[in-house]
């Protein structure tokens, strides 16, 4: 299936693209392209085929949703380097203006 350049130019317009020339005719051929390649599927007769929503079977591999004990702090904080009161200590991961690092 071809598109046409005003097509690709309006679908441009509706995302807020601008495309340049070539973009445009690049744009143009893949669009056409993925569009030959979807009618070559859509040609694939797929009567005798049952429709599929889950082909292994499961029905649900969620656990159920629940609430329990978190570990303790100390527990949590045993194996940690740095620690301050309850909370991990880490080395500063942004700076401010001046090159310094907050925290």
């Amino acid at each position: 299936m071809r598109i046409t350049r005003q097509e690709v130019e309006h679908v441009a317009r509706l995302a807020r693209l601008a495309l340049s020339e070539g973009e445009t005719e690049k744009l143009q051929e893949e669009i056409s392209s993925i569009l030959d390649n979807i009618a070559v599927l859509n040609e694939v007769d797929t009567q005798s085929v049952p429709p599929t929503a889950q082909v292994t079977g499961l029905s649900n591999v969620m656990r159920e949703d629940g609430t329990w004990q978190s570990l303790p702090a100390a527990d949590v904080l045993a194996n940690a380097p740095r620690r301050l009161d309850d909370f991990f200590l880490i080395q500063p991961v942004f700076e401010d203006s001046q090159g310094e690092s907050e925290g």
